[in-house]
């Protein structure tokens, strides 16, 4: 088919990558303009831009495709369909009814589970044992439109959103090359979503990233996984800030630290012994396995509490 194909970030690169192998012709890819990024600031293509110059695909990049102009170039470009992937503007219903055979969007979550930005930290920080990829038509709404196909993730208890976000980007593109040969032969199911089974993924805020140490360890693990590699989970120490990137929660049973090695049990108090460095919560112990200071690098958790004269009995947050 002759399609057109909208994405930006990292994850929409398999996709891109797999309609390009199945014999489809990419006539236009869209994606975001080059923003700011890194410490200077100094204006960086996204990844899909660099897929596509690779290849040597036709690229565009509006400011927004909300536009007469843009709606205008899409309907001289001529596509069959449209496929979207993670691409980060809204689809306007002007753009809707261009492709005749519609919009197809993949989406990293078993919809309707988890419709909005950030469906993958928002399926790790609540604890859910499995995930997934669906394809949809798209309509007007935010993730509402037909579901086309359907493909379960199991998500191991320790990974991160962004380990998770690399493993579905690769299912995405598997499932998205299967329904676009289905949309091909006009074969493609098309089953409403239950507006009773959705939840909502909206977009992760910074301050979302403080740990509240009064929370249960396993809830705590959750959010330190579900908000890595970005914005990151981060508690106060000494008045400065301390992000912790990877943590696990301590077992019952497990060997604590040895007397006169560890805090009180409040919430927020650091136990300290030569092999783990762990923290009170409102239930459980969480072993801290990797954290940075403000301007240092990331740490091993006893590396960090040697190196800071980290003494067991100190407290973590404001």
């Amino acid at each position: 088919m002759r399609l057109a194909f909208f994405g930006t970030p990292e994850f929409a690169v398999p996709s891109l990558e797999a309609l390009v192998a199945s014999g489809h012709e990419v006539a236009l890819v869209v994606t975001q303009p080059d923003r700011p990024a890194g410490r200077g600031y100094r204006l960086a293509p996204s990844p899909v831009k660099e897929a596509a110059l690779a290849r040597r695909l036709p690229l565009a990049q509006p400011e927004s495709v909300a536009t007469g102009e843009f709606r205008d170039e899409l309907r001289r470009l001529d596509p069959e369909a449209c496929v979207v992937v993670a691409f980060g503007q809204k689809i306007t219903p002007g753009l809707l009814d261009v492709p005749p055979k519609g919009w197809v969007n993949v989406h990293a979550s078993l919809l309707p589970r988890w419709r909005g930005a950030a469906p993958v930290a928002r399926a790790i920080m609540a604890g859910d044992a499995v995930t997934g990829v669906t394809t949809i038509y798209l309509d007007s709404g935010w993730d509402t439109g037909d579901m086309i196909l359907r493909r379960p993730v199991p998500i191991d208890p320790e990974e991160n959103a962004g380990e998770l976000s690399k493993r579905l980007a690769g299912v995405g593109a598997e499932v998205l090359a299967e329904t676009m040969a289905l949309v091909a032969r006009g074969a493609a199911p098309r089953e409403p979503q239950d507006e009773a089974e959705a939840t909502l993924a909206p977009r992760l805020r910074p301050e979302e990233g403080e740990i509240d140490w009064t929370r249960p360890a396993l809830e705590l693990h959750n959010l330190v996984r579900g908000l890595a590699p970005s914005p990151g989970a981060y508690t106060f120490w000494r008045g400065r800030r301390l992000k912790i990137w990877r943590t696990r929660v301590r077992e019952p049973g497990e060997e604590e630290p040895r007397p006169g090695e560890a805090g009180g049990g409040a919430p927020g108090t650091v136990s300290v012994s030569r092999r783990a460095v762990c923290v009170a919560t409102g239930r459980g112990l969480l072993q801290l396995l990797e954290v940075q200071g403000e301007s240092g690098r990331v740490l091993p958790g006893e590396e960090f509490a040697r190196g800071q004269r980290l003494a067991a009995g100190e407290r973590l947050g404001r």
